[in-house]
């Protein structure tokens, strides 16, 4: 598969939007996507496994690759706290002749669009309210009040980017998301 035609899809929102769940929705739908599953810096949490749900790494491992520039995007996204999209992951995807599809925050995935500009598909996952994201965010368990408060503010900031997405789709009822993102995907797909 060229690269300079290579298509690819990219999913953002704010903590707690629901864009893995989207995400992991539109891999079983569509056989052709393959998930590009980005590094992080941050503890790995119950659950989680190693190279499946990110590439976990120290925060000098990571600013390393930061410095030999093996990065497509990256962010710090709270302090020491990094995540990012390794180069090679777009390769290995493309080498399965499969179409990337990114679960990234809301600067990576605007980074990733205008990287790649009319080849990626951008979309936004949008809370019905900002009082309903703290409550799935709260109804997590995995913050403490302090880290909470810096998931909530953060999440304020990235609402305003959304008008910068190709398409906004708002998580209000679960099956409609999930109805819009295929019918978004699967017209994307079908573009020559």
């Amino acid at each position: 598969m060229n690269t300079a035609d290579q298509k690819m899809i990219v999913v953002s929102a704010p903590s707690g939007a629901g864009k893995t769940t989207i995400v992991k929705h539109l891999m079983k739908t569509f056989p052709q996507l393959g998930f590009s599953v980005s590094a992080t810096s941050r503890s790995i949490r119950e659950g989680e496994l190693d190279g499946r749900e990110y590439y976990f790494m120290s925060s000098d491992a990571f600013r390393q690759m930061i410095d030999e520039g093996k990065l497509l995007e990256w962010q710090e996204v709270y302090p020491g706290s990094y995540y990012g999209t390794q180069v090679s992951e777009v390769g290995r995807i493309t080498s399965l002749g499969s179409v990337p599809v990114f679960d990234v925050d809301v600067v990576g995935g605007l980074n990733i669009k205008k990287m790649y500009s009319d080849r990626a598909l951008a979309v936004f996952i949008r809370p019905p309210s900002y009082e309903i994201l703290e409550s799935r965010l709260r109804s997590r368990g995995t913050d403490n009040e302090e880290s909470l408060q810096k998931r909530l503010n953060k999440a304020k900031w990235e609402l305003s980017f959304e008008k910068d997405f190709d398409c906004v789709i708002v998580n209000d009822t679960l099956e409609e998301a999930l109805s819009q993102a295929e019918m978004l995907v699967r017209d994307f797909l079908a573009r020559p």
